[in-house]
């Protein structure tokens, strides 16, 4: 499931498409956790670390069943992806306790942007008119979604730009992995440490859930297990370029989820903001993908 050599381009955005569903349903069940419906409410960090606890089962179950050749992990890199990877979904799912999923979910995706400028001083990578253009552009729609009033301002929102920042760290070490090792190694040291990291974090905090709360966190961590490999299947059976453009339908996810589970119908400020952030990404992994083909085509 985690090595495809079929390519094929419309399973691979099915596969994609699924993945969205599967993230969005992480922030969902993550938003529930938080609040008083299932239980006492949960810390974000005992959350997330039910993430990666139940996360790690899932994928531990794959390696068993395919038995995969595993190579030398470079753990400073791993370490290193694993913790800003943490933290950006502790963060994450603090947010979305306290604002919309489809709010938290548009400002995150600012990740990429904050990917391509932590690049230039980490990485050496120059950055060009249309990619700056593609930053100032999502950023506009992020100010506007933090909705920077005296009588609308959320400071929860700042939890999900903390996210977005956060998880640009995690590129720059996801890039510095890419083609190292399997995709399904990756996936399980990722779980491995993560699951370290969150049990020393939730030491302070953590507390007995309640049956449904155990059930909901199993639910939360076997998704993102699920959306992980729909991810990498996704990744493997197409050109990034082609496929990368549809996990922006986590957006769309998770203001159904939104609407379906919380009542909460996204208002102008939210459709506009996430409209631009999205205009801004899109051009972003245009822009990238064109960088990607001219460097394939000056080395061949």
């Amino acid at each position: 499931m985690f090595q495809p050599k079929a390519h094929n381009p419309g399973l691979a955005v099915l596969l994609m498409v699924t993945a969205t569903a599967f993230i969005a349903a992480t922030t969902l069940f993550a938003k529930a956790l938080g609040g008083q419906t299932l239980g006492p409410a949960l810390h974000p960090l005992q959350v997330s670390h039910g993430r990666f606890v139940f996360a790690l089962l899932g994928i531990s179950a794959a390696v068993a069943v395919m038995r995969p050749t595993l190579t030398r992990p470079s753990w400073g890199l791993h370490f290193a992806r694993t913790f800003f990877g943490w933290g950006g979904v502790t963060l994450m799912f603090a947010a979305v306790t306290f604002i919309p999923l489809a709010d938290a979910t548009a400002i995150v995706f600012l990740n990429p942007v904050f990917g391509m400028i932590l690049a230039i001083p980490l990485l050496g990578e120059k950055v060009g008119r249309i990619r700056w253009s593609a930053a100032t552009i999502a950023f506009a729609g992020a100010l506007i979604l933090l909705r920077p009033t005296p009588e609308s301002f959320q400071i929860a929102s700042l939890l999900a730009l903390a996210a977005a920042l956060i998880m640009g760290f995690e590129i720059i070490f996801i890039k510095k992995l890419s083609g190292r090792e399997l995709p399904i190694q990756v996936l399980l040291i990722n779980n491995f440490l993560g699951v370290m990291i969150a049990s020393v974090a939730v030491l302070g905090v953590w507390q007995m859930p309640t049956p449904a709360q155990w059930a909901m966190l199993v639910a939360l961590g076997l998704c993102m297990a699920m959306a992980q490999a729909c991810f990498v299947n996704a990744m493997a059976r197409a050109d990034a370029s082609f496929v990368a453009p549809f996990s922006y339908g986590t957006l769309i996810f998770a203001t159904l989820y939104d609407i379906a589970f919380f009542d909460q119908i996204p208002d102008v400020v939210t459709l506009t903001g996430a409209g631009i952030i999205l205009s801004g990404g899109v051009l972003l992994a245009w822009r990238e993908a064109r960088l990607r083909q001219r460097a394939k085509n000056t080395t061949s």
